[in-house]
């Protein structure tokens, strides 16, 4: 039996960073707490990881679009100093767009 590590994350783009060879998205998922009688949004921002296929699904995507990812978690160390530093690594396995920022579903943005 393999053994896995995943996430899933539906939120709301922030930020898109690309190179030449990968690109890293900003994502915000909204939860909500509260604070004393009244509740309150509390984002949580998420940097997750893309490679191939799933960079060219983001040229119809911007900033404030809804989107649902899944992928794996990786964990990953270096040293600088010598300074251990750790790090969670979030690689996107799929990426669908929920809805453009305007608040259309994504399908009805096609073509425009």
């Amino acid at each position: 039996m393999q053994n896995i590590a995943e996430f899933h994350i539906i939120g709301r783009i922030g930020r898109i960073d690309a190179t030449k060879e990968v690109t890293h998205l900003s994502v915000a998922a909204n939860y909500n707490r509260r604070d004393g009688n009244e509740w309150k949004n509390d984002p949580h921002w998420n940097r997750v990881t893309l490679f191939g296929k799933l960079r060219d699904r983001l040229a119809n995507a911007a900033t404030g679009d809804l989107v649902r990812i899944t992928g794996r978690v990786r964990q990953t160390s270096y040293e600088t100093d010598g300074t251990t530093h750790y790090c969670v690594d979030m690689i996107a396995d799929g990426l669908a767009i929920l809805a453009k920022a305007s608040g259309k579903p994504a399908d009805e943005d096609v073509g425009e």
